[in-house]
C-alpha cells in the first residue's frame, strides 16, 4: 500500500523549518509556494510543461469553482482531477470557504452549511461540510481542506467566537464524511488527506483555543486561515506567532492566499511551510513582475527602449529571451504572449524564491538570506 502521508522536519533554524511531505502523488519540499490554478488552470495561459519548467512543486484548485463548472461529478468520471488537468504532482484543493466569504452578499449561513447564489448562473447552490468533502473527494485531490467561516479580520468578538464554534463543528463532520469515503470503491483517492483550518480573526486567545482544539484531532496539517482579508501586515505576523506554538510541529503549516515575498519571509521564520497566493499571477496580468530588488510596472515610459531581460541572471523563459522593451510592446498592444511571459516569470521567481529559502535552511543561513533579502527587496531598482 502506497505511504498516504510522510512528514519529516529535517532541519530547523528558529522556529522556522525545512521539511520534507511524502503524498500519494509525489514528494514536496517545504518551506513551498504552491501555484493557485481556480479553475484547474493557472491564469495566463500557462500548460503543464510550463509548470515542469518553472519548478512547480504543487498546486492548489478551487472546490466551489471547479463545482460549478465544469461539475466535480463530470470531473470524476473522467478520472479526477489530475487526469483532467494533466497533473501527476500533488494538489491541494481549497474547500469553497473562502469563497462563501467573498460572496457575502449571496450568502445565508446556518448550522447545516451555507446556501448562496452561483457567481456564473445565478442557480441557488447549497455547501456543508459533508458536501465539500464529497466534492473534494470526486476531484480526487492530494490534500482536501476541511470547509469553514472565514470571518471578517476586524469582525466584532461576538461575531468572530460562535463563528469559529460552527467552524470546529463542522471539522468534526468533515473529518467523520472523508473516513466514509475513503472506504468506497469508488473514491478516486482513498488517501486523500485532510487539512483542518484555524480561524480567530485578530483575536489571540479565540486563535488559541481553536487551534488547541483542532490539534487533538489530529489531522494530517493545519492551516491558518482568515489572515490577509483586511488586517495590518503587523496584526497578521502576531497573529502567526500566537498560533504556530499550539499547532503541532511533526505536521504542516498552511498560511492560507498568502502574499507577498516579504509575508513569506516572515511566515517562514515564525513556522510557516505551506503557502498559496494569487499575486504572482494576478500583478503578471497587469504588467507587475517582481525581482529581488522589489517589483516592476513593465508599463512604464522608462521601459519602452530597456533592452535588459526582466531581471538579470533569471532562469525563466522569459528572461532568458525576452527584453523589457519587447514585453512592454506586447503589453500595450494587447498580446496575450506579454500576459503570459510576466506569469511565467512571476511564478518562477516564486517557485526559485522558495528553493533559495530551503537553500539557506538547509545550511543553517535563513535568518540572514531573510535579512539581506528584506533589505534588496525594499531597494528598489
Amino acid at each position: 500500500m502506497a505511504v498516504k502521508m510522510k512528514y519529516e522536519v529535517i532541519k530547523t533554524e528558529g522556529n522556522a523549518k525545512r521539511a520534507v511531505m511524502e503524498t500519494v502523488h509525489g514528494i514536496v519540499q517545504t518551506p513551498v509556494f504552491m501555484n493557485v490554478g481556480t479553475v484547474a488552470a493557472i491564469k495566463g495561459a500557462v500548460g503543464t510543461e510550463d509548470l515542469e519548467a518553472i519548478g512547480t512543486q504543487i498546486q492548489l484548485s478551487n472546490t466551489y469553482h471547479l463545482h460549478v463548472r465544469p461539475g466535480d461529478e463530470l470531473i470524476h468520471e473522467l478520472g479526477g482531477l489530475h487526469k483532467f488537468m494533466v497533473w501527476d504532482k500533488p494538489i491541494l484543493t481549497d474547500s469553497g470557504g473562502f469563497q462563501v466569504f467573498s460572496l457575502a452578499g449571496l450568502r445565508k449561513i446556518k448550522e447545516e452549511g451555507v446556501t448562496f447564489h452561483s457567481h456564473v448562473d445565478g442557480r441557488k447552490i447549497f455547501m456543508g461540510p459533508e458536501e465539500s468533502i464529497r466534492i473534494q473527494s470526486n476531484l480526487g485531490s492530494t490534500i482536501a481542506m476541511a470547509f469553514d467561516e472565514c470571518p471578517p479580520a476586524l469582525a466584532e468578538r461576538n461575531y468572530v467566537q460562535p463563528s469559529v464554534d460552527r467552524t470546529t463543528r463542522w471539522l468534526e463532520r468533515c473529518k467523520k464524511e472523508m473516513e466514509r469515503l475513503s472506504k468506497l470503491e469508488t473514491t478516486i483517492n482513498p488517501d486523500q488527506l485532510l487539512f483542518g483550518i484555524n480561524q480567530g480573526a485578530v483575536f489571540g486567545d479565540i486563535r488559541i483555543e481553536h487551534a488547541k482544539r483542532i490539534a487533538d484531532m489530529d489531522l494530517d496539517g493545519y492551516a491558518i486561515g482568515g489572515l490577509a482579508v483586511g488586517e495590518s501586515h503587523e496584526q497578521m505576523y502576531e497573529m502567526i506567532e500566537t498560533v504556530v506554538p499550539y499547532l503541532p510541529k511533526e505536521k504542516p503549516t498552511y498560511l492560507m492566499g498568502v502574499g507577498t515575498p516579504a509575508n513569506i519571509l516572515e511566515a517562514v521564520d515564525r513556522g510557516v511551510d505551506f503557502f498559496d497566493c494569487v499575486y504572482p499571477s494576478r500583478n503578471g496580468r497587469h504588467g507587475h513582475v517582481y525581482t529581488h530588488t522589489g517589483k516592476l510596472n513593465l508599463f512604464n515610459q522608462k521601459y519602452q527602449k530597456d533592452m535588459r531581460p526582466i531581471e538579470e541572471g533569471c532562469g525563466c523563459a522569459a528572461c532568458k529571451r525576452y527584453t523589457r522593451a519587447y514585453i512592454r510592446h506586447l503589453l500595450k498592444a494587447g498580446e496575450m504572449l506579454g500576459l503570459r511571459l510576466c506569469v511565467l516569470h512571476n511564478l518562477y521567481f516564486y517557485n526559485h524564491l522558495m528553493q533559495e529559502i530551503r537553500d539557506a535552511l538547509d545550511v543553517g543561513q535563513f535568518s540572514s538570506f531573510k535579512r539581506n533579502m528584506l533589505d534588496s527587496l525594499e531597494s528598489g531598482e
